[in-house]
């Protein structure tokens, strides 16, 4: 019998009775993986103690984490019965769970010293060497994160920590080549131009740099952090010269003058107020990197991340939302490349770290987006976002002030997240995983909760307050003491365990951190202690200008913050121009029947059902969200927006979101304008106010460096400042995640689709929240806008896998006709409203069925193509239903582009000119079997 080595009083297993879902994920995952069967399945829990217990306090702790009608347990080693795997982390990983173990012993008065957790997997069938190797890296566990042992116990992360010395290395600034050198070796991820600039700084300085200094600018400076590309100086290849990109957004903004911002690009997120009472503080963050080496991980720590940022600035965070793009899910293994992760495992991984943070920190996923192309499969793209709600008569920030403390308040800090910043401005290739294990950060919503509670009290408190964000204190710091100076003490930062370098406690990433100025600390400190979170002041804002860290009697950085932010070189870069689509007016073919087109339109990954992911988040909780994700007489039709609003209030917001990587792939100046054009759509529709609406920017796009992805990026930018101008939206904040490229072991490098997200939050009122789902039968069908034959980037063209053609032109009449639907809504004069996009016509009639359970007539099409009628998806249209006693006065309202097109039937059936008609069962069938 094999032997425990932590010993029968430091280990529990914990199996569950009966039925265990998580068995049946390995069984179908090693299937989808062409694995052999693995009969029957059995997973465990364990939970490792450094300190031995007696037999009562095992008992107590078992009783406690133990739910005896779902879960049996026993302490120490059990001899299996078959092959067994058990995962652990790597020292240094994050592991809230273990965190909940010891809080818990610790209410219990029980002491157990250090904690960890694993997973013990138990397969009947034996499996061959190497087809358990390949199950274990590419289902059961992560080794980015975790390590593992097969038959047999795992060593778990106790005492394993102390490895590295606190020390502190200086480096020699040599020739241009020996800078390349050091610019690879630490991974610093800084353009030629900016290494000879450190070198001149240090030479002026008249001293070498330490290894916190190099890591501090490579930290500030990387693209992550300083967007050098958006700030970079164009030029075309005729050398034309362009403003910044951030500066044309800017510039946009600043025209469109907008009474309802209150700032834009300015701190952590947009300020915006529709009410001139309440603020609200707008974000969506990206975390594309880390989700493809660390699917959970990185899903998880980047919804925490965008939370940070609201509180960071100084808001109270009430929603958040996730757009997500992945590779086909039924992708063949022989397909993947080398040293990916299969979509697959990401797709799995990511939901459920979306909802692991947002169901646990009780924040509702209100809204989002779920994408499949090919153009993600080494490259998944990670959109969070979240909203946070203040008052304008809330005590402003002014500091920080000379002389305030520097204060941090939350999580620990440990070897988790480091350089992460760097990390995430670098493309990836094969060995990725491999050398990326610490950027990779493991989130804890549970401390993050109590940081929040902390904060409601600390109001008034403090004079700044940001979060440990990428850069973790070197960024957080860094940024609140430019133009004053700090001085920083890293033996008073709380750490995880020791043995971290000075320039690691600098430059983690670890979660769940907030850092904040104040002149008497004492009050904050009190909260923290009633919230059972750490606190501690770590130094002192001088007004020296200068950044001074020290460590021990060290000191270990003395940067002038004027070099710091100012004294980066900025780029000049190169790009072309793309070419325009081409093609003019197209009529797509079809080689099936219109019915039968339609069914395999719904069944499609992009447009079927999202419930299977939708309902893995609580998207209700708080009470006060009005228009969810999901709609209908069944809770199954997709919404267009979402609306959330305070039981208290009459007026509250909407959100739309608008993605469409194909448009970018054919014309990405017409997806800037088309992507904008759907963000607004979506709110309109769910009843949003148009002339009250902002917007958020994310771009996640491939190696800028590249004239032809920098001539898309700047085509994108130019078309959605042209439709943020058009609708008189203005975009208060955004976020760049570049270099989404991916090389193989050939050499081949490949780059995501340009892809551009829009969010659009709107002002709503109460009585004017309008859904999709039909309402009753009888009532007419109204199309609005105008239908043209351009098949470019249509979901038809993918589905049969035809391309070319022109893609969509954005509307210009689509401002004005908003306006006029959101008239007719204030006016009750519509009873349902779906926004036409993914499919065209024929699916947004079919979903509206769906969701409302009637059938519909259309007999009436816009055009005589019925091709292009049913399935051409251009801009700006929508459905309407209204009622027949009030379709004159809704046609007189909408004055043009409103076409009568058929009405709403009691009998189940979806009746198109031209088509065979299709039952309800039908089509809910394909819509809800399709693989989302």
């Amino acid at each position: 019998m094999r032997s425990d080595p932590q010993g029968p009083a430091r280990r529990l297993v914990i199996h569950s009775i009966g039925p265990d879902p998580r068995a049946e994920s390995v069984r179908s995952g090693a299937k989808s993986l062409l694995l052999p069967d693995l009969g029957a399945v059995q997973v465990a829990q364990i939970v490792w103690c450094s300190t031995p217990l007696a037999d009562d306090e095992r008992c107590r702790l078992t009783d406690f984490l133990v739910d005896p009608l779902l879960q049996t347990a026993q302490w120490g080693w059990v001899e299996p019965l078959g092959q067994t795997v058990e995962v652990a982390y790597l020292p240094g990983v994050t592991d809230s769970e273990a965190r909940e173990v010891q809080r818990a012993a610790l209410i219990l008065g029980i002491e157990v010293g250090e904690v960890a957790t694993g997973r013990l997997y138990e397969v009947q069938v034996p499996v061959a060497p190497d087809a358990l190797d390949s199950l274990v890296r590419r289902l059961l566990a992560n080794p980015v994160v975790e390590r593992w042992s097969v038959s047999g116990p795992v060593l778990p992360p106790l005492g394993t920590r102390g490895a590295v010395a606190p020390t502190v290395e200086r480096f020699v600034l040599g020739d241009q080549a020996a800078l390349a050198t050091l610019n690879l070796d630490r991974a610093m991820a800084l353009d030629p131009e900016e290494l000879l600039a450190v070198r001149d700084y240090f030479a002026r300085e008249a001293r070498t740099p330490t290894d916190v200094e190099l890591e501090m600018i490579a930290q500030t400076w990387s693209e992550h952090c300083a967007h050098k590309t958006f700030r970079a100086r164009l030029l075309d290849e005729s050398g034309v010269e362009f403003r910044p990109l951030l500066q044309r957004i800017r510039d946009t903004t600043d025209q469109i003058a907008s009474p309802h911002v209150v700032s834009a690009f300015v701190g952590n997120a947009g300020i915006v107020t529709y009410d001139g009472v309440t603020t609200l503080a707008l974000k969506c963050e990206t975390h594309n990197h880390p989700s493809a080496v660390e699917p959970f991980g990185g899903a998880n720590t980047g919804v925490g991340g965008v939370i940070r940022d609201i509180l960071g600035a100084a808001h109270d965070p009430i929603v958040c939302t996730d757009i997500l793009c992945f590779g086909p899910l039924n992708l063949a293994p022989a397909l993947l490349p080398a040293g990916s992760l299969h979509p697959r495992r990401i797709h799995d991984g990511v939901i459920s770290g979306v909802a692991d943070y947002g169901n646990k920190i009780g924040l509702p996923t209100i809204a989002g987006a779920v994408l499949y192309d090919e153009g993600y499969v080494a490259n998944p793209l990670v959109f969070a976002g979240c909203i946070g709600r203040s008052t304008l008569d809330a005590p402003v920030l002014s500091g920080p002030h000379t002389g305030d403390s520097v204060i941090v308040m939350g999580g620990r800090t440990g070897r988790d997240g480091i350089r992460g910043a760097t990390f995430s401005s670098l493309a990836m290739d094969a060995t990725t995983g491999e050398v990326a294990g610490a950027s990779v950060q493991i989130g804890d919503p549970l401390t993050e909760r109590l940081v929040m509670e902390a904060l409601r009290e600390c109001v008034g408190m403090y004079s700044a307050i940001t979060d440990c964000g990428a850069g973790g204190l070197s960024s957080a710091v860094g940024e609140m003491a430019e133009g004053i100076g700090a001085t920083c003490e890293l033996d008073r930062v709380p750490l995880k365990y020791h043995g971290l370098a000075p320039w690691e406690i600098w430059l983690s990433e670890s979660q769940e951190r907030m850092v904040l100025a104040a002149r008497d600390p004492e009050p904050i400190r009190k909260v923290c202690e009633r919230f059972g979170i750490d606190s501690a002041v770590i130094g002192t804002f001088t007004g020296s200008g200068r950044i001074v860290v020290t460590s021990g009697d060290a000191v270990v950085c003395d940067l002038d913050t004027s070099f710091l932010h100012d004294g980066r070189p900025q780029r000049t870069m190169v790009f072309r121009r793309p070419l325009r689509s081409q093609g003019g007016p197209s009529k797509a073919s079809v080689p099936v029947p219109l019915a039968e087109t339609l069914l395999l339109l719904l069944a499609h990954p992009n447009i079927c059902s999202r419930s299977s992911v939708v309902h893995r988040y609580d998207h209700e909780i708080g009470g006060a969200t009005v228009v969810r994700p999901l709609t209908g007489h069944r809770n199954e039709g997709h919404s267009d927006g979402t609306v959330w609003i305070d039981p208290r209030a009459d007026e509250g917001f909407a959100v739309g979101i608008g993605v469409n990587p194909w448009y970018g792939l054919a014309d990405p100046m017409e997806m800037g304008r088309l992507v904008v054009d759907e963000a607004i759509r979506n709110a309109v529709a769910s009843g949003a106010d148009p002339s009250r609406v902002t917007l958020l920017d994310n771009f996640s796009w491939g190696d800028p460096r590249d004239p032809e992805v920098l001539g898309q990026l700047w085509a994108t930018v130019e078309g959605m400042c042209e439709a943020s101008n058009a609708f008189g939206a203005p975009f208060v904040s955004g976020k760049d995640s570049l270099n989404n490229a991916w090389t193989g072991t050939d050499g081949v490098r490949t780059s995501i689709p340009p892809t551009l997200v829009v969010t659009a939050v709107a002002a709503v009122h109460a009585d004017h929240v309008v859904t999709s789902d039909l309402k009753e039968s009888g009532n007419a069908l109204v199309l609005l806008g105008r239908t043209e034959s351009a098949f470019g980037g249509s979901h038809v063209n993918l589905l049969l896998g035809t391309g070319g053609g022109a893609v969509p032109r954005a509307d210009e009449f689509a401002p004005a006709r908003y306006l006029r639907l959101h008239e007719a809504m204030s006016t009750g004069l519509v009873r349902s409203c779906h926004d036409c996009s993914e499919g065209g016509l024929a699916v947004t009639v079919a979903e509206m069925c769906i969701a409302g359970g009637f059938g519909a007539h259309i007999d009436v099409l816009p055009t005589d193509d019925a091709i292009t009628a049913w399935f051409s998806e251009s801009s700006g249209r929508l459905v309407v239903e209204v009622r027949r006693g009030d379709l004159e006065r809704f046609l007189d309202l909408m004055e043009i582009d409103a076409l009568v097109i058929g009405e709403v039937t009691a009998d189940p059936v979806l009746r198109m000119a031209g088509g065979i008609p299709v039952p309800l069962a039908n089509l809910a069938a394909a819509w809800s079997g399709g693989t989302s």
